[in-house]
Formats: structure tokens, sequence, C-alpha cells
């Protein structure tokens, strides 16, 4: 076998016994559509070489979707997963108080949030000992400070969940954790007729942790969960 171009047998043979393996080779089948085309020369427009390379930059841009499609499934299972155990660890408690004091702990430890406060409007004040004793996780403000707090004084029809970063937490919503909180998530609760609205904090010291422009859904289903367990307490 001369130096020439002809490939060497063993070379030859391995093609034609998987001839597949080349066409599914993506840096070997760019190689020799660059050899086909160099052997044409210039003068000569190869239009199946176009179209092949257009449609290759469609397949590339579907397997960049396909990919992301992939990633985002995976983490909305994850998200689904870790709310789910969350809820399950928030209903072990058999007292109201260790509820509470759990909402601040274990729960707030699966979801990886720095920090939850329930917020509960009342006409009484702050004078309430259990308010007292559970300050840590428990707050109290007038009727209609929800709305304002949430709206940031905008007014509007009221949103059920709101995701945002701010400079500095609010002290009357996080309480001594307001200084390091940059993002929050704020959930309505409804604790049926009769009764004002309660709210549920949630503040991150990462600022990227709730934004506007992230789902609500797994959020609204734990504030959903969480004001009928309250209902119960309530009641």
């Amino acid at each position: 076998m001369s130096s020439s171009a002809k490939l060497e047998d063993t070379v030859r043979s391995a093609i034609l016994a998987k001839p597949y393996a080349i066409l599914d080779d993506h840096d070997l089948m760019n190689a020799l559509i660059a050899a086909n085309e160099k052997t044409m020369g210039d003068n000569v427009v190869d239009l199946r070489g176009i179209v092949m390379e257009r449609l290759e930059t469609r397949l590339d841009r579907l397997e960049d979707t396909h990919r992301s499609v992939i990633a985002a499934a995976y983490e909305n299972l994850a998200g689904t997963n870790q709310v789910h155990r969350a809820i399950l660890r928030m209903l072990d408690p058999t007292g109201f108080e260790e509820f509470l004091r759990n909402l601040d702990g274990d729960v707030a430890e699966i979801l990886q949030i720095d920090k939850i406060t329930l917020l509960l409007e009342t006409a009484q004040g702050k004078d309430d000992p259990a308010v007292e004793r559970l300050h840590s996780v428990l707050t109290v403000a007038e009727p209609g400070f929800i709305d304002r707090y949430m709206s940031l004084g905008r007014g509007g029809p009221p949103r059920a969940v709101v995701l945002r970063q701010t400079q500095e937490g609010s002290e009357a919503v996080h309480g001594d954790a307001a200084d390091w909180v940059r993002s929050e998530a704020l959930l309505r609760l409804d604790f049926g007729k009769g009764r004002l609205p309660g709210m549920l904090a949630m503040g991150a010291e990462d600022p990227h942790q709730f934004a506007p422009n992230q789902g609500t859904d797994l959020l609204a289903f734990f504030a959903g969960v969480f004001e009928r367990t309250m209902r119960h307490w309530l009641s």
C-alpha cells in the first residue's frame, strides 16, 4: 500500500464494519464535509452543503432547548419534593406553640430559607403573652397592614404571593433579621370568614433567592396547607 490518500486496510475494514459510527460522530462528519468542499473548488456552490449547515444549526438549537427543558423539569421536581417534605414536617407537632416554633426551625431548614415569620393582623395590640413568648416567629400588626406591605402602599387587587428583592427588610415583619434580609416571599393567609388575614414572610440573605419573575405555584400550595392548619388551631 502506497503513502497516498488511500486508507490503510485496517482503517477501511473498520469503517466498513461500522459505518454508522462515522455518521454519529459530529466532529468526523464536519471534517468530511469540509474536505468535500475543498475538492469542489471555490466556483461551485454546494446547495446540499448549505442545507446541511442550516439543519445542523437548527439541530443545535433544538438540543439546547431540550437540555433546558429537562433541567427545568428536574428543578421543578426537586422543588416539589422539597415543599412536600416541609409540609409533612410542619404537620408533625401536636401543640400550637411547637407548631409555630417548628416553622422557623426544621421547616425553614428543609426549604433552605433563612427566616420565616408568621404575622397576624389584630385590633388588640401586641400585649398578648403568646406573642411575647413566640416573638422569634410570631408578630402582630394593625388591620390593613398586610395589604399595605405586600403592595408597598400602591393599592390594587391583593395578590396571594409576592416575591421581591429588598435593600433592607422590615423590622415589623422580620424582626431582628431585618438587617440582613435581602429578598422575601410574602404569602397571604385566609383564616376564614370573620377573621382577619395573616401573612407568612420568608426572608433570605441571598438577594436572588426570591425575585418577581419566579414561579409561585409551590409557595401558594404551601400557604394553602398552612392556612388550613391554622384554621384548625384557631378553632
